[in-house]
């Protein structure tokens, strides 16, 4: 099969406003102008499978089987994914073939299909060489049986659950994993529920090939988003790519005059310009916007997170504080980018990315105990795809806490369902998925040049901080569309990570 290559989304559905045409609208012209970075397409394989010694048994049963595998088939090639489906297996003879088969095909979910009963050993093999997470499923022809017409050829068609407790049982006994999902075959509560593993196997294969660029120096005196970048390695299978400064300073010193004037124009076309914007700065802006499209092609970037104070307003000041209008056009192509050297939000931000669900770089600004809701947002890159409204660039002389000046975008993320998600670490260097499912709401917003949402948690908003803060999260996050907090769940599931949901 020819290899097919995945471009990331941000979350949309149909609008029904006049608000979310225009947000249908501004999406749609944001793609057009930022076209996505392709990426590795997730790879799902397939095999059904039954007991070879029903079928001198009952000659009609086989064909019913693999015309359910067919049905099954046609249903996963319609994802966006790329599928290795190794056929139908009988035996563990025929189960050890397939495993090598999966094993070869390098996929980032497999999925066993019971069609009927079948013996665990015919799906431990499978499990076991492959190295990969396994669904088992078992999706009977239709909602029930008719019982007064059925026999026992018939019965067994229906039969795929029997087995699904005993490869449970073995699953746990060989420290392997095990999720599953019973239903019938045209169940949309199944297909619902296998649709939502596949997408958490997009989350792996985004990590499993992600190289994450980490460019400057931690921001002094933030213990909080210090991070093992081998243990981040060895638990998500990413690379992370140390960076200088340096790196962007060369690639900057060789845009010329037309590129920069080009970027300008491509800003001018995504942005409202406030009036606080000072000509020199904004093209500061669009110069090294420059540079960070090629640092990021040169070495094959999927996220960066960066920081650097620099003193007295020399270069590498200068390009840390140019940072945000680039990395916020980095963000909306599909490589998020996160300030303050925050590796592991970067990371989270490139799960919400893969989910379709952006994700915007967050932390809590104030709390509205008035109105019951979190103030959250940041300075720095945004993510474009989640705004509003219009993303504002707005001119800064200072970036508070930090070095610098030039411009900075202002947004809100848009109102409805959003999911706060990031990435905790535990004493023993364990990396933790977090979330918590909220609804961002209008009312007031600062306009000092940050990303601000007003977001209702359901709660006490100081109660949320305390059992929020009691996660292990650091203080940096995505703001993600819609409700994902079962799709994260399932994500860790798959990457072998605790979850924890506030």
């Amino acid at each position: 099969m020819t290899p097919k290559e995945s471009a990331p989304r941000a979350d949309t559905t149909e609008p029904d406003t006049a608000a979310d045409v225009d947000a249908a609208d501004r999406l749609a012209a944001l793609r057009r102008l930022l076209p996505s970075v392709p990426r590795r397409v997730t790879r799902i394989g397939l095999v059904a499978g039954g007991l070879g010694a029903y079928w001198p048994q009952f000659p009609d049963l086989l064909p019913k089987l693999r015309e359910s595998a067919r049905y099954v088939t046609e249903r996963f090639e319609a994802l966006d994914a790329e599928v290795t489906d190794v056929g139908f297996i009988s035996d563990a003879r025929e189960a050890e073939t397939a495993a090598e088969r999966l094993r070869q095909a390098d996929c980032d979910l497999i999925v066993v299909f019971l069609t009927t009963y079948l013996t665990s050993s015919m799906v431990l093999p499978i499990a076991q060489r492959s190295g990969t997470p396994v669904l088992v499923i078992d999706l009977q022809p239709t909602e029930r049986m008719d019982h007064a017409n059925f026999d026992t050829g018939e019965w067994l068609a229906y039969c795929g659950q029997c087995p699904v407790p005993e490869v449970g049982n073995v699953f746990r006994r060989a420290g392997i994993p095990f999720r599953s999902v019973s239903g019938w075959l045209r169940d949309p509560n199944a297909w619902r529920r296998i649709e939502q593993w596949v997408a958490a196997a997009k989350v792996r294969a985004a990590l499993r090939h992600a190289r994450h660029g980490l460019m400057g120096h931690l921001y002094p005196g933030m213990l909080d988003v210090s991070t093992d970048m081998t243990s981040l390695s060895a638990q998500f299978g990413s690379h992370v790519e140390v960076l200088e400064f340096d790196d962007l300073r060369v690639r900057v010193a060789d845009v010329t005059d037309a590129e920069a004037e080009e970027r300008m124009g491509l800003a001018r076309e995504i942005f409202t310009l406030d009036d606080s914007v000072v000509a020199e700065d904004f093209a500061w802006g669009a110069r090294v916007s420059v540079g960070l499209d090629r640092l990021a092609e040169d070495f094959g970037l999927t996220t960066l997170a960066y920081y650097h104070r620099g003193l007295g307003g020399e270069q590498h000041e200068r390009l840390g504080a140019g940072m945000i209008l680039g990395a916020s056009l980095l963000t909306a192509r599909g490589i998020p980018a996160a300030g303050e050297f925050e590796l592991r939000t970067s990371v989270a931000q490139l799960v919400s990315e893969s989910l379709g669900a952006g994700g915007s770089f967050t932390e809590i600004q104030a709390l509205n105990f008035t109105d019951r809701v979190v103030e959250m947002g940041h300075d720095g890159p945004a993510h474009l795809a989640v705004s509003a409204r219009d993303p504002l660039l707005r001119g800064l002389g200072v970036y508070h806490g930090k070095r610098g000046w030039g411009v900075s975008v202002e947004f809100d993320v848009k109102h409805g369902p959003v999911t706060a998600f990031g990435i905790g670490q535990d004493q023993d260097g364990t990396l933790a998925f977090v979330a918590s499912e909220g609804e961002t709401v209008p009312g007031p917003l600062l306009e000092i040049g940050n990303t601000t949402s007003r977001v209702d948690f359901g709660q006490d908003p100081g109660e949320w901080v305390d059992a929020w803060s009691g996660t292990g999260i650091g203080h940096h996050w995505a703001l993600s569309t819609g409700h994902r907090a079962a799709d994260y769940k399932a994500a860790a599931h798959l990457m072998g990570v605790p979850f924890r949901q506030v």
